[in-house]
Parts: structure tokens; C-alpha cells; sequence
């Protein structure tokens, strides 16, 4: 980034934003729907836009969600949501 690009300056909104929250490896979707739900309190997220991948070894799993956001205030607002599920291990 130079120095004179501001964070704000590299999205134009609105855009697809794809959040990534890695939780953890069970095999049902518990974690899935948290982060659905967290997302979706935020702006719309249907169960087609995301998916979910188990960590090599299967302790892990990262969920994907692609949606739109309209606005800096929406994309720190899904952010702040995602960071309220409990068994959050990392976030994207």
C-alpha cells in the first residue's frame, strides 16, 4: 500500500466480501450455522454462499461466506458479529 492509499480506498463498495472464521473440525455443521447466523445478522447470507473445508489433520474446519456488504460500517459490523462465536479460532 503507498502512502497515500487509504485502507477505505482499496474496496469500492458495495462489494462481494468473502469472510473466512476457522472453528472447530466437527462434522456436523454446528459451527457452519454460527457463523451463518452471525453474518446474517449483519446483511443477507443465503447457505449457498458459504462452505466449509476440514484442516488436513480434521481438528479444524474453515467456513466461507461470500456476500455483499454496502459499506465499511457493514464489512467492521459482520466482523464484530463473527468475533462473538464462542469457539472462534481465527477469522479472515
Amino acid at each position: 500500500m503507498s502512502q497515500g492509499t487509504s485502507q477505505e480506498e482499496l474496496l469500492a463498495f458495495p462489494c462481494h466480501f468473502e469472510f473466512k472464521a476457522f472453528g472447530p473440525g466437527d462434522d456436523d455443521e454446528t459451527f457452519l450455522n454460527k457463523v451463518l447466523e452471525a453474518i446474517s445478522t449483519v446483511v443477507p447470507v443465503s447457505r449457498q454462499a458459504a462452505k466449509s473445508r476440514p484442516s488436513s489433520a480434521g481438528k479444524y474446519q474453515c467456513v466461507s461466506a461470500l456476500v455483499t456488504v454496502q459499506n465499511r460500517s457493514q464489512l467492521d459490523a459482520v466482523y464484530t458479529a463473527l468475533r462473538k462465536i464462542d469457539d472462534l479460532k481465527y477469522l479472515l
